[in-house]
Parts: C-alpha cells; structure tokens; sequence
C-alpha cells in the first residue's frame, strides 16, 4: 500500500483510508465481530488510516476499535478522530461543542476509549458557530505541546475558517465529502487547501451507497431514510445518473464503485479517499481501485454523464446542513 504525507505537516498514512462510522449504526444494524475483523483486514493489507469520531456511537465506535487494535504497534496506524457532537439517549444530535474546556474533555474519554497515549489527527466534527474557531484550535494545540495529540484537523469548514485556523497552528488536512455526487469542495476549499499545503480527506466518496449499491429499503436506524437524496423522485434521478458510470467503468473492467473510488484518488495526490467498511469482502475491490489509471477521455466521459452540481437533493437535511460552514458561500 502506498503512502502519502496529510498536506505539507501532516503525518504519514496510507493512500486509502478506512471510514469506520458505518460499524456504529448510522446505517443500521452493524456485526460487531464482522467489524472487527474488518479493522484488523484492513491493517493487514496497509490501510493504516482509521477515522472515527467520539459521537459514533456515542463512543460505541472508539470501543470497537480499541479491541480490533488490541496487540498492535501503536505507531503502525493512524487514529483520526473528530470530537464535539452533542447526542441523546436516543441517538439523536442535539448540538455541538467546540469550546475551549470542552476539547480537553473530548479528547480524555477518546484517548480512555481507544485505549491509547495520543490521537494522531484531531478535529472539530462540525464548526461551532458560538465559539472562535481561533480559540478551538488554540485548544487542540495545547494538547500537542503535551504529547497527547500530534497534528491538528478540520471538517467540514469553509476557506474562511480554514484560513483561521492555520493562522493559529498548522493544519494537516481537512475532512469534507467528496464525490461525484457532491462535489462543492471544488467550490472554493479545495484550491484554499492547496494554497495553504493543507491535505484533503475524502469522505463519502459513494455517496452512503447511492454509488454502486442496489436500491434498497432502509431498515430502522438507518438515517439515509430520512436524507434528500434517498428519498422519492431524487432517489431515482441520483440511481439514473450513477447508471450513466457503467460504460467508463465497464472499459477499465472495474465496478461503478471502483470508478468513483478511483475518480476521487485521481483529482490530486493531496487527497485521501476514506471509504466507509462494515466486511472483510470490501476491502479488497476498494484497494484495487486504486490502481485503476484514468485517462482524459475517462474523466470527460464521466463529467457528460454525472456532471458537477447534478445531484437530486441536499446532502443532509436541512437542520443539518444549516450547520455545514462549507456550504457557505461567501
């Protein structure tokens, strides 16, 4: 598995990354051992990136992997790790909080959690619009100058609050979706990252399943049941555009889901797919995709059938996308 550096001060990771939310019920019911062992496939075959977030779960996800890492070298896998989700007892978000007293908080119960010393790369989940992103960061960097964190990321922010933020302290990468279904990074943030050597990792990159996966009727627990772009005519104008991906991805022999894999790892060398994995079975297609070479013709073949802003339908809902600070448009 091929390495690359997290933009100019990042660490080392894998050119793949491995998204671990799904294994703590966003997307329904999730095995447990299934999950484990697809942590431990996943290090076995170089994807050494993990990324989790504290509210997955409501911790639940932190602990899964503190048993799937259990015996392994701590410096052979990076844990990033996204903090500040307020939830209820019922799952549900009720807020977030990115306060300066808050961060040490976090990050006591993740580092308990995990089972670990140090957070490889920690962020902010969301931008708190109550408080300075200046004083969050500020926060985080007193928790690398004592050894319990090594480098600082966002997610989700715009070029504004990106710019802030690295003029407090370096920042490694900023976690944002990424696909071809959703592409508003090109908006801005990503020629704002390249200014500033700050690396990108891709999340989303199959739209939750909208890219590659059989329509399907979502069981209870599942939130995709509730978002935009699952739902009624967007459902089927979203499942008609991904079809429009066959005949490019039927030349290189690959699935749909290879393709967009693959898309995503070929817009630039800064960015960092993270593919969500809940089996042992998807790791090895999604690791083969990275060897796909697309030409010119591919990439303008697969702008004609899913061109950018296409999408039916918004990301989240909007409670949640009011609270995406990259969606602003400044």
């Amino acid at each position: 598995m091929p390495t690359t550096t997290l933009g100019k001060t990042g660490p080392t990771v894998s050119v793949l990354g491995l998204g671990c939310m799904g294994m703590s019920g966003t997307y329904g019911r999730s095995d447990d051992e299934e999950s484990i062992r697809t942590v431990r496939a996943a290090l076995d075959t170089g994807i050494t990136l993990l990324d989790t977030g504290d509210f997955y779960g409501s911790g639940h996800n932190e602990q899964l992997l503190a048993t799937a890492l259990r015996g392994r070298n701590r410096e052979d896998y990076q844990l990033s790790v996204k903090f500040g989700g307020l939830r209820d007892p019922d799952g549900g978000f009720v807020g977030f909080d990115a306060r300066p007293a808050a961060v040490g908080n976090f990050l006591a119960y993740s580092l308990n959690r995990l089972g670990v010393e140090h957070i490889d790369v920690y962020r902010p989940g969301r931008l708190d619009p109550d408080v300075p992103i200046e004083d969050t960061i500020a926060a985080i960097a007193t928790q690398v100058e004592r050894g319990r964190v090594r480098h600082i990321g966002l997610s989700e922010v715009g070029s504004q609050t990106i710019r802030r933020a690295a003029a407090v302290h370096p920042i490694s990468d900023v976690q944002i979706e990424y696909s071809l279904l959703s592409r508003g990074i090109e908006d801005g943030v990503l020629d704002t990252c390249r200014e500033l050597g700050i690396g990108i990792t891709a999340y989303g990159v199959l739209s939750r399943g909208l890219i590659g996966a059989p329509r399907q009727q979502y069981e209870p627990g599942d939130h995709r049941a509730s978002w935009p772009r699952f739902q009624g005519d967007n459902l089927d104008r979203n499942l008609a555009l991904v079809a429009g991906l066959g005949p490019v991805a039927a030349r290189h022999g690959i699935t749909v889901a290879q393709l967009a894999i693959a898309w995503v790892a070929a817009q630039g060398s800064d960015i960092v797919p993270l593919v969500g994995m809940r089996t042992v079975s998807r790791i090895r297609p999604a690791v083969e995709a990275l060897a796909v070479t697309l030409t010119a013709e591919d990439l303008a073949d697969i702008d004609r059938a899913l061109p950018a802003g296409a999408a039916a339908g918004a990301r989240y809902p909007q409670a949640l996308m009011s609270g995406l600070d990259s969606e602003r448009r400044d």
